[in-house]
Parts: structure tokens; C-alpha cells; sequence
């Protein structure tokens, strides 16, 4: 299955973005946007099932840490 997320940002203050994903985000999980990190607070169905994709939205708060190290 691909799921098709659309992931906001809480607070607007970073752009969000639209992942495909073999995995089912879930509350709790960390995700990159860009260089920073968050955490998925929600997740909602925008449509059920169908064949092999889903479309899902997902809001997600920056961590603490928030800044990914630039990785050589």
C-alpha cells in the first residue's frame, strides 16, 4: 500500500509538504521536512482505501531539537 500524506505544520511557521509512503504514519512517529524534524500529533483519512493507495493528512509539531545536523 501507498499512502499519499500531506503533512502540516502546526502554527504555519514551516511549509508542509506531500510524502508517498509504503508505512501508515502514526501519532508519535518522527518525521523530516526538509532539514528539521518533527512529530506527528494527528492523523486523519482524507479518502478510504483503494487498490493499493491511500490519501492521508497528517499535522505534525517541530521537535525540540528541531534542526537535523547536516549529515558528510
Amino acid at each position: 500500500m501507498i499512502y499519499k500524506v500531506s503533512y502540516v505544520v502546526l502554527g504555519g511557521q514551516y511549509p508542509g509538504v506531500i510524502k508517498n509512503q509504503h508505512e501508515r504514519p502514526q501519532v508519535g512517529d518522527k518525521v523530516k521536512i526538509g532539514r528539521r524534524s518533527f512529530q506527528v500529533v494527528e492523523v486523519v483519512e482524507i479518502t478510504p482505501p483503494r487498490e493499493d493507495y491511500q490519501f492521508l493528512h497528517a499535522t505534525v509539531k517541530m521537535t525540540t531539537t528541531g534542526e537535523l545536523k547536516p549529515t558528510t
